[in-house]
């Protein structure tokens, strides 16, 4: 079993900057890719970005590369997002999520993901 929490959540203005973290805890995630997604009032829940625990490589959605940066700590288990540059439509509640048989073609796709945290919410002011 694997167990995520997010924390890291809150309001601000536009331009201003958050840094959410996933810690994880359960099993070991040597295998797992870590994911970020977001999901704002009546719409779907989106991917954000993604990281292979194990190598280290990232992917981003279109929507957030060059402000969003995902960055993992394999000691303490954590996995982090910095959100530079914070525009109003980046306001949803944002989800960690885990698995360990995503692929690169699946790693976008929300229902693919067997472990998720309980989400914390990011409002950004105009």
């Amino acid at each position: 079993q694997v167990q995520l929490v997010e924390s890291g959540g809150g309001l601000v203005q536009a331009g201003d900057s958050l840094r959410l973290s996933c810690a994880a805890s359960g099993r070991t995630f040597s295998n797992h890719v870590m994911g970020w997604f977001r999901q704002a009032p009546g719409q779907e829940r989106e991917f954000v970005v993604a990281i292979t625990w194990s190598g280290g490589r990232t992917y981003y959605a279109d929507s957030v590369k060059g402000r969003f940066t995902i960055s993992r700590d394999n000691a303490k288990k954590t996995v982090y997002l910095q959100m530079n540059s914070l525009k109003p439509e980046d306001t949803a509640v944002y989800y960690c999520a885990a698995d360990n048989k995503i692929t690169v073609s699946t790693m976008t796709l929300a229902d693919r993901y067997d472990y998720w945290g309980q989400g914390t919410q990011v409002t950004v002011s105009s």
